[in-house]
């Protein structure tokens, strides 16, 4: 299967993806009292499991081709059941700036060295241009809200409840490349399965399903505070249904036109749309350098969004006037 990397569709599944993710660390404002673990696990676990769910007939019908590859459905699951966890304690550790820049900020970097190391894949100077100001985007918006938090500004934050010691802090940005390094791979697993001919429904609802049943421990025994109100009720359940159902089901969509590498690169859109959320919703306030680094993750996303076509012509059309008489 030939990928189109520049293909419309499979960046916008990714993107709108993005989107949904990018709200869960407001949406876990509402419910303070549910630890990091149940976040995730609930997050993950019941939504990997809806996956399945919905996914059987074509689990069943691709059944031959899932354990063909059984490998990388078993490697994709794993990865799938510890990336909430190490993501949520990130967060809560390092904080929300923090855990986030790093857990999404290395995703990219580490899908890069997989798609190397395993598919001999040559990085593009394009993915190249567009990583690297998606990079420093994040890093910018990153050190704004750390800046903002230091002030009292983000006190309060349930996400950031255990910033505290360095030692704290540095188990945070450990559990965050955690994080990075997990998401990468779940994101190559599926992409595997998907471009050696298993539909995205079937390999997502596989590695998922299973990545579900993994957290389902985890979720029994850190789950009894999302009983414990109707918000954090509704919190664990919107967490389950959108930006992680649906958010992965437009995901594994989009893996099966864009590489692994820049699917995950896309998603630097996820932390801009949490800082923007966190001003209009949270009323947290953003300072110009964050507001930079939105724009420079824009840039990123123009950068791997515009289709070949596109940029070919333009090239040919600024070559032409370059070549008229003045």
């Amino acid at each position: 299967m030939k990928h189109r990397t520049g293909h419309p569709t499979g960046s916008l599944c990714v993107l709108l993806a993005s989107v949904l993710w990018g709200t869960t660390g407001t949406a876990a404002t509402f419910a303070p009292d549910v630890g990091p673990l149940a976040i995730g696990a609930v997050a993950m676990g019941l939504g990997g499991l809806l996956q399945a769910l919905v996914a059987a007939p074509r689990i069943r019908r691709e059944s031959a081709g899932l354990r063909a590859r059984r490998g990388a459905v078993l490697l994709g699951a794993l990865a799938v059941g510890i990336y909430p966890l190490a993501f949520y304690s990130s967060m809560h550790l390092a904080g929300v700036a923090t855990g986030t820049v790093v857990s999404i900020g290395s995703a990219p970097l580490a899908s890069a060295l997989i798609e190397r190391a395993v598919d001999g894949r040559r990085l593009t100077r394009r993915w190249t241009t567009g990583a690297a100001l998606g990079l420093a985007g994040t890093v910018l918006l990153c050190a704004a809200e750390a800046a903002r938090a230091s002030t009292g500004a983000g006190a309060g934050s349930g996400a950031g409840a255990g910033v505290g010691s360095a030692g704290a802090t540095v188990l945070g940005v450990g559990l965050g490349l955690v994080a990075g390094f997990t998401y990468a791979l779940y994101s190559w697993a599926a992409h595997r399965l998907i471009s050696h001919g298993v539909g995205s429904s079937a390999a997502m609802g596989a590695v998922f399903g299973i990545g579900g049943l993994l957290l389902m421990p985890v979720l029994l025994v850190t789950g009894a505070p999302l009983l414990d109100s109707w918000s954090n009720a509704a919190v664990g359940t919107y967490m389950a249904l959108v930006p992680m159902f649906l958010g992965y089901v437009l995901f594994g969509w989009g893996l099966a036109h864009v590489p692994a590498s820049t699917a995950t690169t896309l998603s630097l859109l996820e932390p801009a749309v949490a800082a923007v959320l966190a001003v209009l919703v949270v009323r947290e306030r953003l300072p110009l350098p964050g507001w930079i680094g939105v724009a420079l993750v824009v840039g990123c996303l123009a950068v791997l969004t515009t289709p070949a076509g596109a940029r070919r012509r333009s090239r040919t059309t600024s070559a032409v006037v370059a070549a008229e008489p003045g």
